[in-house]
């Protein structure tokens, strides 16, 4: 089943092949599902690959080939010269919405991707509201939720590496034991584990070339807690 920003790119490129037997450009794509950058095109390009609706012709630009529709499309637009029939994808898509109330509506949640949170030495908080990203609805529950790009290889040994992308659910407290969004004298940002002893709160690496940092109470905050990780290979 393909979600909704794959079904509109997949249409769009069926709807300009048939107009003109010529595949949109990452650009052109990006503008009609009005996408912030291309990275979110090139995922999308590589999810209609990866399930057969697409593939990509070798050593030529731009050179799509639409290889099937789904199961729902009707076949009403005029073939192109390379005879391939082409249909329109019917659909009655809800919009779509970061509140995760929604989420059963829709196959994916579109979610703010603020910037690069070190996992080694901490960095200022990033809060760059000009990109996003689609996250599958499945991982979500029904709190707040923002993604974040991981920098540093401080948490490798609990499966997180530079340029990961992480899944975090906004709140201020977390269990023993949690990785989190720490925010340090209201300066600094990181992702680590937390554990509580008494009034201290360490933030813990999960990677031997880092030492534990123990803080008093009044200078750590919680902003999130991480339940998921996006990784392209």
């Amino acid at each position: 089943m393909l979600t909704r920003k794959q079904h509109e790119l997949l249409r769009f490129i069926n709807e300009r092949l048939s107009e003109s037997g010529v595949s949109p450009s990452f650009d052109e794509m990006k503008d009609a599902l009005g996408l912030k950058s291309k990275s979110g095109i090139h995922r999308l390009i590589t999810a209609l690959e990866e399930r057969g609706f697409i593939r990509r012709l070798p050593h030529r630009a731009r050179a799509l080939e639409v290889l099937k529709l789904p199961e729902e499309a009707v076949a009403n637009t005029r073939a192109p010269e390379t005879g391939f029939s082409a249909s329109v994808i019917r659909g009655n898509f809800a919009a779509r919405t970061a509140d995760s109330s929604t989420a059963e509506a829709s196959d994916s949640l579109s979610l703010p991707l603020y910037g690069k949170i070190a996992a080694g030495t901490p960095i200022e908080a990033l809060r760059d509201q000009s990109n996003s990203i689609d996250v599958p609805a499945s991982l979500l529950g029904r709190g707040e939720y923002y993604a974040l790009e991981v920098a540093g290889d401080s948490m490798i040994e609990a499966g997180i590496y530079d340029g990961d992308t992480i899944v975090i659910e906004r709140g201020d407290v977390a269990e023993n034991g949690t990785i989190v969004v720490a925010l340090i004298d209201n300066e600094e940002v990181t992702l680590k584990r937390l554990r509580r002893k008494g009034n201290s709160v360490a933030l813990e690496a999960a990677n031997e070339a880092y030492e534990t940092r123990i803080f008093g109470p009044d200078r750590v905050k919680v902003q999130g807690r991480l339940v998921s990780l996006l990784r392209q290979y």
